[in-house]
């Protein structure tokens, strides 16, 4: 019997993770959040649900790392944004394996900085700049994007539209200034083998998004977009899963925005299409090999909000509820 624990269980990526592994025979499922009213805690059953702090909290590693060795886990799946740079720097603290891509992948991919500059002349990419005098003064085409370097589900994105908007913003280098692209936008979800050789790029539209979450789309066969998602997988050195995110240009060229090392909030289009990422993650890290490449099917999808029931002594008492600036998107 395998024991899995999948934290972030409240967001939609979490959700739909568990919803894929408990599908799995000999493996068992345990739920994490920092909130007891999370959703996906109610999945599995009561001896499996775990209350856990906020990840960027001091003691979120020492916690997660104390349910492991205590419930015997295996694996360890986070799908949050906040926890895996903590996870990936203590990993070998971990009793068990902790299914994410390296400390040094992680950071690269949640700095869109640093991020721009790794995939420059290898793939796609608009002109990105921080926000510092002489990038305020360069002769851009407006509109322009300015967003935080780090940040998910849109949080602080502005459209700026004149370069007496921009100056007025002053210089911040926690900011980048980022060419527009006028195109239609795409998520592709791609998976990495031990060796970083992508074995699949799922590419979909968002064609409806609520707070930053997919809410209805579809997948596309669409060997451009495949390609441009993978060559920035490999840019990045990804083992495991990414939500490669991709707008087109106006000339049609599709060009990266930003990559979410984790696992997407509009993953059960991606599993119905074909590619089930939560369980090919586990047997990544349970060295099972994984196939050559995953084909994937063009569907369709729309969301609803479905209720999970459960008596009110069941609900977990947590003191975290407070912290909800954590939710993963995509």
């Amino acid at each position: 019997m395998t024991k899995v624990l999948v934290t972030g269980a409240g967001g939609p990526a979490g959700v739909a993770v568990i919803r894929s592994l408990l599908k799995r025979s000999r493996t068992e499922v345990f739920a994490a959040d920092m909130d007891g009213w999370a959703s996906g805690l109610y999945l599995v059953a009561g001896e499996r649900r775990r209350i856990v702090p906020p990840g960027r909290s001091e003691g979120f590693v020492d916690a997660v790392a104390a349910i492991c060795a205590a419930d015997d886990i295996d694996v360890l799946l986070s799908t949050v944004d906040a926890e895996l740079p903590p996870l990936t720097a203590r990993r070998e603290e971990l009793s068990a394996v902790l299914a994410a891509p390296s400390a040094e992948t992680i950071e690269c991919a949640l700095d869109k900085w640093r991020l721009a500059r790794r995939c420059e002349g290898r793939l796609p990419v608009p002109r990105t700049r921080l926000l510092e005098a002489d990038a305020v003064a360069e002769d851009w085409d407006f509109p322009v994007i300015v967003k935080p370097r780090r940040g998910a589900g849109s949080r602080g994105v502005r459209v700026v539209d004149s370069a007496e908007s921009l100056a007025r913003l002053g210089e911040d280098r926690d900011l980048i200034v980022q060419e527009y692209l006028p195109g239609e936008e795409y998520s592709v979800d791609v998976l990495a083998d031990a060796d970083g050789r992508i074995v699949a790029a799922v590419p979909r539209t968002r064609t409806r998004v609520d707070s930053g979450v997919s809410i209805a789309g579809r997948t596309v066969r669409d060997d451009t977009l495949e390609e441009t998602a993978a060559a920035a997988a490999v840019a990045i050195g990804l083992t495991g899963v990414a939500n490669v995110q991709l707008r087109r240009a106006a000339d049609g060229t599709p060009s990266l925005l930003e990559i979410n090392p984790r696992f997407p909030g509009a993953l059960p289009l991606t599993i119905a299409a074909g590619v089930d990422m939560p369980s090919l993650v586990l047997d990544l890290a349970l060295g099972i090999p994984l196939p050559d490449r995953i084909p994937f099917r063009e569907l369709a999808n729309v969301r609803f909000l479905e209720d999970v029931f459960v008596e009110p002594a069941e609900v977990l008492s947590s003191p975290f509820a407070a912290h909800q600036d954590e939710a993963v998107t995509a």
